[in-house]
C-alpha cells in the first residue's frame, strides 16, 4: 500500500487539475522560467478570486526562489503572494473587474533582477 499511495495521489490531483471547465492555463516566461497563472474560481468571475502563479524553470525544475508580487490595478499597491513550500507556486487573493481590473500584473523579483507580467482575464460577468 506504501508504494501504491503517491500513484493514488498524484491521479487525485490530475483528475482534479483537468475538470472539464477549466481555462487553458495563462503562461508567459522570462529567463529561464516559464510563469502560469491559475484563477479560482475558473473561468475568473468580477470580486475576489484567489491566483496561483506557479514558476518552473527549464527542465520543469519549480522556481522557488522568486518573490512574487500582484496586483490588477496600476493606482493599488504591490501584495506580495505567499509561497506554498518550494513547489514553486505563489498564491494571493485580488479583486478582479471589468475594465482596468481585467489585467492581472504579476512582478517577479529574482535577486537583483525584476520584470512584469501582464495576463489579460477574460472574466465571466454571467455567473
Amino acid at each position: 500500500m506504501k508504494k501504491l499511495l503517491p500513484w493514488l495521489i498524484a491521479a487525485a490531483f490530475l483528475g482534479a487539475c483537468n475538470s472539464s471547465d477549466e481555462l487553458p492555463a495563462m503562461k508567459q516566461r522570462w529567463q529561464d522560467m516559464e510563469v502560469h497563472i491559475e484563477t479560482r474560481p475558473t473561468p475568473p468571475r468580477p470580486g475576489m478570486a484567489e491566483i496561483l502563479a506557479i514558476a518552473t524553470r527549464t527542465g520543469g525544475k519549480p522556481a522557488y526562489d522568486l518573490i512574487i508580487s500582484l496586483r490588477t490595478s496600476d493606482t493599488d499597491p504591490w501584495v506580495q503572494a505567499i509561497q506554498d513550500g518550494h513547489l514553486g507556486v505563489y498564491r494571493r487573493a485580488a479583486k478582479l473587474d471589468v475594465g482596468e481590473r481585467a489585467t492581472l500584473q504579476i512582478k517577479i523579483q529574482y535577486g537583483k533582477e525584476e520584470t512584469v507580467l501582464h495576463f489579460p482575464l477574460k472574466l465571466d460577468a454571467s455567473s
